[in-house]
């Protein structure tokens, strides 16, 4: 397929996968910040476990919430669950045209461990219904009874998760892996779980069984599950554009930071939405900065001492360039997965190389995100020999 189709193609899918997945997400905050906000109220209707009014465009609303079910259901009952499906297939479907369809380039990084494509690929989906299964085995073990204790295995389970794609994968392979393990956890729990116990719910109100509570119990769980994950998720689906990220020699590391600063934040934001005590939430805020921190610190640039003393020319830089970028970054690339530089970058001549170093240390140097996939085979020397021609400006 021509690179000019399949980018439009992406285009489209990256488009579907931000709208549905802006809904997704908006409907989780709200829902998780009115179940948060609801209070006991005289003069509920029976079944009812709390309300909440709310003030919104212009007028007032008033919701209530029952446990179970209420007595009667409304024929206009409103479902919120296409958000989270169409979420998921346009992801698994950039998910192919990125990384499937161009293995070699975006999912394979032979220095990383020298993959076919179809082995990469079989990985990838197996992986992913492998997270889910023990992810669900977890929240029905007696594990999860405790939710502090399942959400420590839960955590536990994402770092295993990242350092596993980061012994099979690219950097960028690895990260969006993370984000498609977790995405996929968030997902199944509608598909599978939130939204089937619903239905069984109101076909046991319509046959005038009383709902069993737990099946609204385990709903929720799942539901402030997906809550708490949103924002790490967000963070692994842009990874790809930060080489600091994707190029980190650690990426376990790294995503058990990046969960750990979204979850915490997360958990500030909900429980200050159910009124608590600042002195009760303030913890939240500290960690997630202490968390922060340490992130900027484990992705900063090393200090160059393998390549002080060397001396290298504009020639023989552009030399390791020609060998290794200039099919990408060319007015007319010769790589089958380009039709035009990427990013406008042209790297043809000493005075490009110039112009964008930073990009050339950050990409090249003080990581190994490109080559993509170093389908090139660049070397540990060419990296440093290059390094010492930007450096030397």
């Amino acid at each position: 397929m021509p690179a000019f189709a399949l980018d439009w193609l992406n285009l489209l899918f990256r488009w579907a996968h931000l709208v549905v997945g802006i809904g997704w997400i908006g409907t989780s905050f709200y829902f998780i910040a009115l179940d948060l906000s609801l209070r006991k109220r005289a003069g509920m209707k029976p079944g009812a476990s709390g309300s909440a009014w709310e003030v919104h465009g212009g007028g007032f609303y008033h919701v209530e919430k029952y446990l179970a079910a209420p007595q009667e259901l409304p024929a206009d009952l409103i479902w919120y669950q296409w958000e989270a499906y169409l979420t998921w297939v346009t992801g698994f479907a950039l998910l192919i045209l990125q990384y499937y369809w161009h293995a070699d380039t975006f999912l394979i990084d032979r220095a990383v461990l020298p993959l076919l494509p179809v082995q990469a690929v079989t990985i990838s989906v197996l992986s992913l219904i492998a997270g889910w299964l023990i992810y669900d085995r977890l929240c029905k073990s007696i594990v999860g009874n405790s939710p502090p204790l399942l959400a420590i295995a839960v955590f536990v389970l994402i770092v295993a998760a990242a350092w596993f794609y980061g012994q099979v994968f690219s950097g960028r392979g690895a990260l969006i892996h993370v984000g498609a393990f977790i995405g996929t956890i968030m997902a199944v729990n509608v598909f599978g779980i939130i939204i089937p116990n619903q239905k069984k719910i109101i076909a046991d109100l319509i046959a005038g069984r009383a709902p069993d509570p737990r099946l609204g119990a385990i709903g929720k769980q799942r539901s402030v599950h997906n809550n708490y994950l949103t924002l790490p998720v967000l963070v692994m689906m842009v990874s790809s554009h930060y080489p600091m990220l994707t190029g980190h020699a650690h990426l376990w590391l790294v995503v058990a930071l990046i969960v750990v600063i979204g979850g915490s934040v997360r958990h500030f934001l909900n429980r200050h939405d159910a009124g608590d005590p600042l002195a009760r939430i303030a913890w939240a805020l500290p960690v997630a900065a202490a968390a922060l921190a340490a992130a900027i610190y484990v992705t900063a640039p090393r200090p160059h001492a393998a390549i002080a003393g060397l001396s290298v020319t504009g020639d023989q830089a552009l030399a390791i360039v020609g060998k290794h970028c200039i099919m990408c970054h060319s007015p007319h690339p010769t790589h089958e997965g380009f039709d035009e530089p990427p990013k406008g970058v042209v790297l043809t001549s000493v005075d490009d190389l110039r112009l964008h170093a930073d990009q050339i240390l950050a990409q090249a140097v003080d990581s190994h995100t490109m080559p993509l996939g170093n389908e090139t085979g660049m070397t540990d020397k060419e990296r440093r020999e290059l390094g010492a021609f930007l450096l030397s400006r």
